[in-house]
C-alpha cells in the first residue's frame, strides 16, 4: 500500500541563498531541521531542479548533498544567457534565483510534513520553533 502524498513548495521546509558567476547560478538550499533535510535529500535532485527551471535553463544541474550542515549545494550551468553582463533578464540573475528555487513543488506525506513542522529549527542562533 502506498502512503498518499501532497504537493507543497520547498519554502515550507527550507531557506536558500544564491549567487551568480559568469554563466552559472550557485545555490545553497538549507533545511530548517533534520526531518526537513531527509525530505529534501529525497525530493531535490539534479533532474527535478533541471525540470523546474527548464523553460530557460539549457545547461546541466549539479547537486551535492551536505548532511552535516543540512544543506544541498546546486550549480546550474549555462543559466544566464552568456553571463550577467550579457543577460537581458536583469531581474532574474543569480541573487534572485533562490526565491525561484523555493517555489519548486515537492511531495511529502502528512506524517513527514507534521514531523518537519514540529521539529525545532536549528541554526547558528540555536534551536527555535
Amino acid at each position: 500500500m502506498t502512503t498518499p502524498t501532497q504537493k507543497m513548495q520547498l519554502v515550507r521546509l527550507a531557506h536558500a541563498r544564491s549567487g551568480d558567476k559568469a554563466d552559472w547560478v550557485d545555490f545553497g538550499l538549507f533545511a530548517w531541521n533534520e526531518s526537513g533535510y531527509a525530505v529534501l535529500a529525497r525530493e531535490v535532485t539534479a533532474q527535478r531542479v533541471q525540470a523546474h527551471f527548464a523553460p530557460w535553463l539549457p545547461g546541466k544541474v549539479e547537486c551535492w548533498y551536505l548532511p552535516n550542515i543540512l544543506a544541498i549545494k546546486l550549480v546550474l550551468h549555462d543559466a544566464l544567457q552568456g553571463g550577467g553582463a550579457r543577460n537581458l533578464r536583469l531581474d532574474n540573475l543569480g541573487k534572485s534565483m533562490a526565491a525561484a528555487l523555493l517555489r519548486m513543488d515537492i511531495n511529502v506525506t502528512a506524517d513527514e510534513l507534521a514531523a518537519c513542522l514540529a521539529a525545532p529549527r536549528v541554526g547558528w542562533w540555536g534551536d527555535q520553533k
